[in-house]
Formats: structure tokens, C-alpha cells, sequence
């Protein structure tokens, strides 16, 4: 695999946050920001520095949490024996996840907050405003004293940190992160091809985007499957988010990754490009529109629902699928990860690509926080090997099982449930992973999910090669330039999605591709550039 190219800046943590005690006294508090007047940081007494229990003395907290198919987490596997390994009793505050946004939003306007945001989904604006504020207490102090799982991550991997270090230099959330030694996770959602289609049809893998176009062709056209019915999907995609980000790349496009859809940089001009404005988008979006209207891509897949692809799927009806893996998604053996398309221009790149650093916002403690310190050393367990294989395996010899090589896996429990749950019932009923967003490290030995099967790790290792060089972490605005974006930017980025779907599936006509550029034009692209422009000359100074 091509090494990413994580560049080796140095960030200088800025000491901004005392160490709470224990009993609350000289916590941060709001209208400072965490800050001293240059002293040396408080010293928890309660906090034992290393090793377990956490806390000499009980602490009991109250953290948010999402609340969707898994179990209320005050009484699940997982946490409940994490409680007794810390000493920490966490009671948890579930919030529905269809209002989580909302009410969370509420508490910080009202002050009514728990002492820490779990799986929340902050934005770098809300960390921006609140940390500001000092309604989330600075963590630089406390990681670097408190925190030596994710302190490593950090001074291992910089481009992680840049993108965590708000524009005031502090850190005031845990995210979760992508190990970078895991590439099958970071590639998301890949192209499969159905092998079965291909031998009966007497075809090759396709290598070039004309091949790709030729196979699907065939499957539409020559029953493939032997049913005497034409009812061959040849394309099965929802939405174009991953459609867009997996053929950029065989157009030069996409090359620091997915975390800036619409941004990466101009090889030719060694500057900041914005991707729907390159007249190889428009060739792009022309090739999926033949597609389209070719009935090559499902006709419904800006409106399919997830049952259906399911349904479909679970038929055998795909030639071609884009979807994390078919196997575990649609019970099919038969796909093999589909090889990098070459493009018009000769380009093969995997652009598809995710950064390491991924909800951002996925932790933080707010000034309410009895035990800052506690609180550090109670989540950075989950940066490590000994913690990532609790939070996705949960207890040896009641969840999983490890064998004489080191490696682990789900015992019966999960794999054969005895009360008949599926395999992803099972695993929300004893951990918490699935909820999303969660703070921890998805490390390619304790993660059992679609992207860590041994059919997905062989699909990334055929491509491997041919990802970015580089790839972006997010850039961290200033509150101005996020009010600039929440407005100027939201406009142009709309704007261009709701022009590429109608491109594609042709309710506009390339004839107006010139007007479509004006109009970016006028909605003020020149300034959303200059604002990435700075937020980029930031991401690379950054001490």
C-alpha cells in the first residue's frame, strides 16, 4: 500500500486548562475558558495516574447519549463492566436521536448540560462557539498528562491533531479515529462487481470506465442471471454521495480525499480547486448521465429506500453494487471489489477515501465536570488495544472468544444468537458501537464490522495502491468564517447538489453548463475560496 503522506508538523500544545480536583473545587469555569494565570496545572488527587480503578474514591457523573436500536446504556454489557474496572459510575442520559441535535442545541443555550457529550455529533462549530465560551473546557493539558493512548495517536499521526486543533490552538473534543493501518474502513462504501455475471456473461473485469460501461450494458441486455426476465439491476447506488466520490478518481478528481467534497488541489496549477467547477466534473457527470439514461443506474436512486436495495439485492438482481459489502449486506457470496476504472485522460485514483479523524465532535466535557481528570483517563481507554477490544468485542468468553494466534472473534452469543437475534441485534444488545459517532480508534483486529471481512480486506488490497498521496483532515474555521460558510457556503453547496442530480439524470441539459458556472460565480465562489484558502494556510501553519 502507498504510504499517506502525513505530513510531520509538529503541533505545540497551548497550556490552557487546570486540572480539576476531584470534590469540583477550582474547576474551569465558563468565563475563563479553562485558563490560569500561567500556573502549573491542579493535580486531581483522586485520579490514580495509570492502570485501574481510575478513581481511589467513587465518582458518579452524567454523560448524553444517543439513544436509537441499541439498549439503555445505563444497564449494557460493555459499560457496566467498564464501571466496575474504574471506580466511575456513569449514569447515562439518552436522548432519542431523531431530536438529539435539537435538545442538545437547547441544553448548551439554557445551561442545563451534563458533564460530558457522548456519540453527540458536534460540529467543529459548536466545539469553535462553546469552547470559546468555556462552556467545553480545553483538553491539551489534560490529555498531555492524562490521556497517553490518544496523546501517541496524536504525536504518531499530526495531520489527526491539525484537525482537531481549533483556530484559538486548543482541543476540546475526542473524536473517533480511523486507524490509518486499517485502509478497508477509510475506503467506506466500494464498487463490487458480481463475478457470477461475469462468467456467464464470458466478460473480463472491467479496468476502464468504457469496460465498466460495456459490462453493465451486457447485464441489462443478456439475462445474466438465467431467468428469462429482464430484471437485472445493472448499477444498484442510493443517492450520488458515494456514486460522485468513487468515479472522481477516474477523472483527476477527489485527490486529498472525501472530508472536502467539493475542494482538493489542482496538480496542474499547484492551487486549491473547486471540484464542480472543473470541466472534468462535467465529463464525469456526462458519463453517469449516459448511465442513466441508459437505465444502467437505478431510475429511483435519489428516492430508494434502504428496504428495498435490500429486497433487491437479497435477489441477486445487482451486476454492479456500491455498498460497504454485499456479502454482509445482501447475503451474496458472489461479488468480487471491484479494480480502479481508468478514466478518459488516463487517471486511476481510489478518491473515495476517508480521512483518519472522523466525528469530530464525538467527546467533550463541559465545565460542569467534577472530575476533568477522571473523565480524561476514562475515555482515553478506549484509544488503545486493551479498550478498542472492549468497546467492539465486549467480555472474553461471554461475547468473543480469543484463539491461540491473538486474534478475536464473536462467539455464539453474537454469531448464534441463542434467543434468535441477527448478528447486529446481538451486538447492540451487549455494546454500543453501532450508534455511530462514537469516540474511540476502529482498529482492523477488534472490528467486526462490513469494512473488517476478510472479503473486504482482499477488495482493499487490490486497489491499495492507488490511493490519494495525501489526504486532508478538516479544516477548523474561524467563527466568522463559519458564519460565512453557514450562509455563502451552504448556498453554493446546495446549489451544486441540486445541479448535479438534475445533470445526471438530465432535467438540465449541458447546453447549461456555462450558465451553471455563472451562476457559482455570482453566488460568490471567489470569496467561498478564499475562506478555504485561509482555512488551508491555517491547517499547514499550524504549531
Amino acid at each position: 500500500m502507498k504510504a499517506k503522506k502525513w505530513t510531520s508538523v509538529a503541533l505545540a500544545m497551548a497550556m490552557t486548562v487546570p486540572l480539576a480536583t476531584a470534590c469540583g473545587d477550582n474547576k474551569p469555569g465558563a468565563g475563563d475558558g479553562g485558563k490560569t494565570d500561567g500556573g502549573e496545572p491542579q493535580v486531581s488527587v483522586n485520579v490514580n495516574e495509570s492502570g485501574f480503578p481510575i478513581v481511589k474514591e467513587p465518582v458518579k457523573m452524567t454523560f448524553l447519549a444517543p439513544s436509537s436500536s441499541t439498549p439503555d446504556w445505563n444497564d449494557v454489557l460493555v459499560f457496566n463492566e467498564y464501571k466496575k474496572m474504574t471506580n466511575m459510575d456513569i449514569e447515562w442520559q439518552m436522548i432519542s436521536s431523531d431530536a438529539l441535535k435539537e435538545k442538545t442545541n437547547l441544553m448548551l443555550a439554557g445551561g442545563d448540560y451534563p458533564d460530558a457529550f457522548h456519540s453527540a455529533g458536534l460540529s467543529t462549530k459548536d466545539l469553535i462557539n462553546y469552547g470559546g465560551q468555556g462552556t467545553f473546557i480545553p483538553l491539551n493539558d489534560l490529555i498531555e498528562q492524562y490521556a497517553p493512548n490518544f496523546k501517541k495517536l496524536l504525536e504518531e499521526h499530526p495531520d489527526i491533531k491539525r484537525g482537531l486543533t481549533m483556530p484559538d490552538g486548543n482541543i476540546y473534543s475526542f473524536p473517533r479515529i480511523f486507524d490509518p493501518e486499517f485502509p478497508s474502513v477509510m475506503m467506506g462504501w466500494k464498487l463490487w462487481i458480481n463475478k457470477q455475471f461475469l462468467d456467464n456473461l464470458g466478460m473480463k473485469e472491467p479496468e476502464t470506465l468504457d469496460e465498466f460501461y460495456e459490462y453493465l450494458k451486457a447485464v441489462k441486455e443478456q439475462d445474466p442471471n438465467g431467468n428469462g426476465k429482464a430484471d437485472e439491476i445493472p448499477l444498484s447506488t442510493s443517492g450520488d454521495t458515494n456514486l460522485l466520490h468513487l468515479f472522481k478518481g477516474s477523472f483527476g478528481l477527489g485527490n486529498r480525499g472525501t472530508m472536502h467534497p467539493y475542494v482538493d488541489m489542482d496538480p496542474s496549477a499547484n492551487k486549491l480547486r473547486f471540484i464542480p467547477a472543473d470541466d472534468r466534473f462535467k465529463e464525469m457527470l456526462q458519463y453517469l448521465n449516459k448511465l442513466y439514461q441508459e437505465e444502467l443506474i437505478n431510475q429511483d436512486l435519489y428516492t430508494v429506500k434502504s428496504e428495498e436495495i435490500f429486497a433487491r439485492g437479497s435477489q441477486g438482481l445487482f451486476g454492479a453494487a456500491i455498498v460497504t459489502n454485499p456479502r454482509t449486506a445482501y447475503n451474496q457470496e458472489n461479488f468480487i471489489g471491484a479494480s480502479i476504472l481508468e478514466g478518459p485522460h488516463g487517471d486511476k485514483l481510489y478518491s473515495n477515501y476517508k480521512a483518519s479523524l472522523v466525528n469530530i465532535g464525538a467527546f467533550v466535557i463541559t465545565d460542569k465536570n467534577p472530575d476533568p481528570a477522571a473523565t480524561v483517563r476514562w475515555i482515553d481507554y478506549f484509544y488503545g488495544d486493551e479498550g478498542s477490544k472492549l468497546f467492539f468485542m465486549g467480555i472474553p468468553g461471554k461475547t468473543y472468544e480469543e484463539k491461540a494466534d491473538g486474534t478475536v472473534d464473536y462467539n455464539d452469543l453474537i454469531n448464534n444468537n441463542p434467543d434468535g437475534l441477527t448478528y447486529t441485534q446481538a451486538i447492540s444488545k451487549y455494546m454500543t458501537w453501532r450508534t455511530g459517532g462514537y469516540p474511540a480508534i476502529v482498529k482492523e483486529q477488534y472490528f467486526k464490522g462490513s469494512e473488517g471481512q476478510p472479503d473486504s480486506i482482499e477488495a482493499t488490497r487490490k486497489v491499495d495502491k492507488y490511493f490519494p498521496e495525501e489526504v486532508w483532515a478538516p479544516f477548523n474555521f474561524t467563527v466568522e468564517e463559519s458564519e460565512k460558510m453557514a450562509t455563502l457556503g451552504a448556498d453554493i453547496e446546495n446549489y451544486v447538489k441540486e445541479m448535479q442530480a438534475k445533470f445526471i439524470i438530465g432535467q438540465a441539459s449541458f447546453d447549461q453548463w456555462d450558465k451553471y458556472i455563472e451562476t457559482l460565480n455570482k453566488m460568490g465562489l471567489d470569496k467561498y475560496m478564499q475562506i478555504y484558502e485561509d482555512a488551508y494556510n491555517r491547517y499547514n501553519e499550524t504549531k
